[in-house]
């Protein structure tokens, strides 16, 4: 009996991300490529995740800065969205966002040109195509993961202030001293450990899918829905792991 193929695909992924990271570890990157996935991973995605952390902040108070204050804590408000942002909803959000425009492009891109057989030309010149395709699009992404994460957070942080001053009438100051109360100093970088996890993630199974694509174009389309699919739910799931491990 033949396991499932998204199971196969998967394996295939894992596989092409130790190879992608151990070639990056050897210095074996195309820098040239690199560069135009830094500008897809980095500025090509501030503008989604910046209106998503302002959202997300002033979301967040509106649900809880009204509850707070009704229970007169309106003075916790900001040392609670300061530790949900890190602890939680900054990584995962911003991985969900990345995921719908970065992974995408990834899937799209290199089922495309396996598809149309530039992989096995770029094989055909003795070029392993791990090395030159897989290996820039994850540096870029665990190295912009963590800084769209840290601006999300920087993002919402604001927002939420702004907002529970406005709609609530919680002095600034006040806010900020809470959310320096509550967060802890391990905080920020175990945000910024699961950011990481979360870009390796979402490139390795992104460019796995794109190089197990196989017939014509229009398995690219089911690819690409494919890997947005499996990395949700991999980072999902990944995210209970690390909250465990980090939080715990």
């Amino acid at each position: 009996m033949r396991s499932p193929r998204w199971l196969r695909r998967l394996g295939s992924s894992l596989m092409i991300g130790a190879q992608s990271v151990s070639a990056a570890s050897k210095g074996r990157i195309n820098s040239y490529d690199l560069n135009d996935q830094l500008l897809e991973a980095g500025p090509g995605s501030f503008l989604i995740v910046l209106i998503t952390g302002i959202a997300a902040g002033t979301v967040f108070n509106i649900q809880v800065a009204a509850e707070l204050s009704r229970q007169g804590v309106g003075s916790q408000v900001g040392g609670l969205l300061a530790i949900g942002m890190a602890r939680e909803i900054a990584p995962l959000l911003t991985a969900t966002l990345l995921t719908g425009k970065v992974a995408t492009a990834y899937a799209a891109q290199l089922g495309t040109m396996k598809v149309t057989e530039q992989i096995d030309a770029i094989t055909m010149l003795k070029t392993d195509p791990v090395e030159y395709l897989v290996v820039p699009r994850v540096i870029a992404m665990v190295v912009m993961a963590p800084i769209q994460c840290l601006l999300f957070f920087i993002v919402a942080l604001w927002s939420g202030q702004i907002s529970s001053t406005a709609l609530y009438q919680i002095p600034p100051k006040i806010f900020w001293d809470s959310a320096r109360e509550w967060l802890i100093i391990s905080d920020l970088p175990f945000m910024l450990i699961k950011a990481i996890v979360f870009g390796l993630l979402i490139a390795v199974i992104a460019c796995g899918w794109g190089l197990t694509t196989r017939g014509g174009p229009k398995e690219v389309g089911t690819s690409t829905t494919g890997a947005v699919v499996m990395t949700l739910v991999t980072v999902s799931l990944v995210d209970v792991l690390l909250t465990q491990i980090l939080f715990g």
